[in-house]
């Protein structure tokens, strides 16, 4: 993760400053335990001031729906699908279908008006390889979103074409040793 700091007094005085380019990275592992890492990057940036946002596509449970994001400090959001259950299944009923999408077309919205500096899709390839975002959906995402804007995508079985993007890919793996 870069920190995209400013400074005043170096800002003024030079011309022409190289913008700092935005990354894709990769967060998988073949088990599910891994989101404490990058949800501690997530609070880490915010905590520096830089907006984040964290959308949890599967997670339900909680009335958070984007409508009601719960705020970690001043510069982090969190949002889930409004929905009383996980979802661990692709098939979903009307309700379910309607709320995923509606929190996946929201995440498009803010990512392309470049709301936030960092936004974190978890266990996007679980949405993905259940059929129930698209994977091109998410690629043409990551094409056009402001060059500012640093995604993170996690989730085990991370589809080929996200990888193949990605700037970084961080593959969790657990250890034998005691």
């Amino acid at each position: 993760m870069v920190a995209q700091l400013e400074n005043p007094a170096l800002n003024s005085t030079c011309g022409s400053l190289y913008p700092v380019e935005g990354l894709v990275q990769v967060f998988t592992c073949s088990h599910r335990s891994f989101f404490t890492n990058v949800m501690a990057q997530a609070l880490r940036i915010a905590g520096q001031g830089t907006p984040v946002l964290v959308v949890q596509f599967l997670k339900g449970g909680i009335n958070q729906g984007h409508q009601h994001p719960t705020r970690l400090g001043q510069h982090l959001d969190w949002i889930r699908c409004d929905l009383p259950r996980y979802i661990d299944t692709p098939q979903l009923g009307e309700t379910e279908n309607q709320s995923l999408c509606q929190l996946w077309q929201y995440t498009q919205q803010v990512v392309l008006e470049g709301k936030y500096s960092l936004v974190v899709l978890d266990e996007l390839s679980l949405a993905i390889n259940f059929g129930l975002i698209a994977l091109e959906e998410v690629l043409a995402l990551l094409d056009q979103r402001p060059s500012h804007v640093d995604i993170i995508l996690t989730g085990p079985e991370m589809p080929q074409p996200l990888l193949d993007v990605a700037d970084q890919i961080t593959q969790v793996r657990r250890s034998d040793r005691p």
